[in-house]
Order: structure tokens, then C-alpha cells, then sequence
């Protein structure tokens, strides 16, 4: 337990010091681990932002991933997301694919974690209203906190991280 809290407080580090270096501004709330939306939204309520869901794909081949982010009160079934995406048949990736990949665990999933994507392998799809959002949140990698940052300043980490990312009507045909 006490190497797992260690492990937490490095991935939250490691957010940290390249939001830092990258001249990305950000407001940390610390809470208790937050490992689902629901429990999360009891925490989120005092925080003005966009708090933001993050599933995290693989294909059926297992050789491509894709993170998938949109505002967490909205619901998406695999299906829809795989048409929209048009991707073809998507499942949720494994732990150690999200480790591989992403260096993150279960319940910690955030763009963020794609500092850790150096081969730029996974792709990132946003949910287009989410370019109308102020402030968004996510968890610096680790669920005992949540970053809000300007959108503005999101757009620069995703320039800074330099992969391919593109947002999406993720709702168009429901």
C-alpha cells in the first residue's frame, strides 16, 4: 500500500513539473481517492469547471488506443462511441495496456497521462462542446486530486505534447 501511495504521488509529480515547465497555469484540489464519477461529483460540487470523463480504447486488434474525453454527466455506450469514432470495434483497454501506454491505474485516467504516450500512440478524441467549456478538470494522474485548467491552457499541453487529438460531435446521432 505504502509503495502504491508512492507510486500516486510520483505520476501527481511528474503532471506537476511538466505543467510547470510547459508555463501551464492550474488550480489543484486535493480530495480523497475519487475512483468513479459519481463519488467524484460529491467532491466536484464547490469547484467551478467542466469536470471531464476519460475512457481509455484499444481496438480489436489491440494495436491502436485511443482516450476518449467528454463532460462527465453525459453516458455513452462502447457502440456509439466506436461509430462515432469510426474506429471499428473498440473494447476498454486492460490494465497494463494503460500503464504501458498512459502510466496510469484504473480510476486515474486523464489527458495528462499522455506525457507518458513518448511514441505519440494513443489518440486523443474530445468532445467538440468541450472547446466551449472556461475551465476544465481532470485528475493529474493520480485520483486524490483534480487540476482545473482554462481551456486555452489545455490547448497548449496538447500542443506541448505534440500527438494527434481532434475533437468530435460526440453526441450528433443520439
Amino acid at each position: 500500500m505504502e509503495t502504491e501511495m508512492a507510486a500516486q504521488m510520483e505520476r501527481r509529480k511528474k503532471v506537476l513539473d511538466t505543467l510547470n515547465e510547459w508555463g501551464i497555469p492550474y488550480t489543484m484540489y486535493e480530495h480523497p481517492p475519487l475512483p468513479t464519477i459519481e463519488i467524484a461529483l460529491e467532491y466536484w460540487k464547490d469547484i467551478t469547471a467542466t469536470h471531464c470523463k476519460n475512457l481509455f480504447f484499444r481496438n480489436h486488434k489491440g494495436n491502436k488506443h485511443y482516450l476518449v474525453v467528454f463532460e462527465c454527466h453525459n453516458q455513452m455506450a462502447i457502440h456509439q462511441i466506436e461509430k462515432m469514432l469510426k474506429q471499428g470495434k473498440l473494447s476498454f483497454a486492460s490494465e497494463q495496456r494503460m500503464e504501458k501506454y498512459l502510466g496510469l491505474k484504473p480510476g486515474s485516467v486523464s489527458p495528462f497521462g499522455l506525457i507518458n504516450d513518448t511514441n505519440k500512440e494513443v489518440k486523443l478524441f474530445l468532445d467538440k462542446n468541450l472547446q466551449d467549456a472556461q475551465l476544465l478538470s481532470f485528475h493529474p494522474n493520480d485520483n486524490t486530486a483534480s487540476l482545473v485548467v482554462k481551456n486555452s491552457d489545455f490547448i497548449n499541453f496538447l500542443s506541448h505534447w505534440g500527438g494527434e487529438y481532434e475533437f468530435l460531435d460526440l453526441y450528433e446521432n443520439q
